[in-house]
């Protein structure tokens, strides 16, 4: 079993989180006293969030296991892994004036080394968003949201 600090970074704040201990801290504040590491039966989903949060310092990250949805599938009877299959939402200023292919490229090249190892990521489904796009995603769901209450 692999030891991790699960970390997420919100602009003005750090959740880090383990099974069983959730931590928010401020980060415009230099004291950080509490650390907690835990034994992870999710290495692969802890290294993509890692790899992804380092690199694009996202404002939005969530990571979906649709592993357990392909395990019948004949390539993956004999997988070593039950981390094959993952969908990501991801938004980040880092994708600011790339069009959606240059984007996934982005991530894709970042998760390069975890795609072609041996049990490794075999199908990754990205949804990649500027912030400004989500805001833009958020408002059209306000306004529907708001035409069906009436």
């Amino acid at each position: 079993m692999l030891q991790v600090l699960r970390t997420t970074r919100l602009p003005g704040l750090l959740l880090r989180s383990t099974s069983s201990n959730r931590h928010l801290f401020s980060t415009s504040t230099s004291k950080m006293t509490t650390t907690t590491t835990t034994t992870t039966t999710t290495p692969v989903e802890d290294l993509i969030r890692e790899k992804l949060t380092t690199t694009f310092t996202p404002t939005t990250l969530l990571i979906r296991n649709d592993s357990h949805k392909h395990a019948h599938h004949a390539p993956m009877r004999d997988s070593t892994s039950k981390e094959t299959h993952f969908h990501v939402t991801i938004t980040s200023s880092a994708f600011a004036a790339k069009p959606q292919p240059a984007r996934h490229r982005m991530v894709y090249s970042l998760l390069k080394e975890e795609m072609s190892r041996e049990g490794g990521i075999h199908a990754l489904q990205l949804r990649t968003k500027t912030p400004e796009e989500e805001g833009r995603e958020r408002e059209r769901e306000r306004e529907r949201a708001a035409a069906q209450a009436q």
